[in-house]
């Protein structure tokens, strides 16, 4: 089982998470409102989806559209919220206003999930400096993935990053995994199955009808066929 590639994908409610279930789907990302790129779901989603589902969720913190925190007392609140409703695994990511990794904002937040296992997501394709970034949360408890493009432009454009980030695995700042999302096709993957990434991200890939409609369980399936 050691090469079966990780499949993870967006659910906004319980049909969404069934179907990406019922599909092959390995993992969930939960969030709401992809109009904002993704935020923090209400807890009673959550509840309602850990019902339905026995594969792991891991829930976004994001309270606002963009890469700066915001409100980190709102953050650390969402995250003692999910954790109380048996949240175990996380995504969240916060930049300063250089592009930067917030330190601060993430440390408060880690600070809340008591060792939960999480995703750096997206915003580390803005960054200012990549490497300096995973360098920065090299010792942060819990991350033990990044969500990445290798570009803001998309996977078309970062396949070059990624593959040579890949390349550094073991590295400091590189022992995380690196999980492939944001404009990911099929036709992607045997490039980065080649370079040795094991994990894939689709969101509106799983949406035949766009993100208006449902995940379509045959969807998820195709993916997980071409995984295989």
């Amino acid at each position: 089982m050691s090469n079966r590639a990780l499949l993870e994908v967006i659910a906004l409610d319980v049909e969404d998470a069934v179907a990406a279930q019922a599909g092959g789907a390995d993992r969930l990302e939960l969030v709401t409102d992809m109009a904002a790129d993704g935020l923090t779901p209400p807890r009673e989603t959550f509840a309602a989806i850990r019902a339905a589902v026995d594969i792991p969720l891991r829930v976004m913190l994001r309270k606002t559209d963009g890469f700066a925190a915001g409100d980190v007392s709102a953050l650390a609140r969402a995250a003692r919220e999910l954790r109380a409703e048996g949240a175990q695994e996380f995504v969240l990511g916060f930049l300063d206003a250089d592009g930067a990794p917030d330190l601060a904002a993430v440390e408060a937040v880690v600070a809340e999930l008591d060792g939960c296992r999480w995703t750096f997501h997206r915003a580390i394709d803005r960054a200012a400096d990549r490497d300096q970034l995973r360098k920065a949360l090299a010792d942060a408890p819990g991350l033990d993935t990044y969500l990445t493009a290798g570009s803001a432009a998309g996977v078309e454009a970062g396949v070059p990053v990624l593959l040579a980030e890949a390349a550094r695995r073991g590295e400091p700042g590189y022992g995380a995994r690196i999980l492939v999302g944001g404009g990911l096709a099929l036709a992607h993957l045997p490039v980065l199955r080649a370079g040795g990434i094991d994990a894939f991200h689709i969101g509106g890939a799983a949406r035949p009808s766009g993100w208006g409609g449902p995940v379509s369980a045959a969807a998820v399936a195709d993916w997980r066929t071409a995984l295989s």
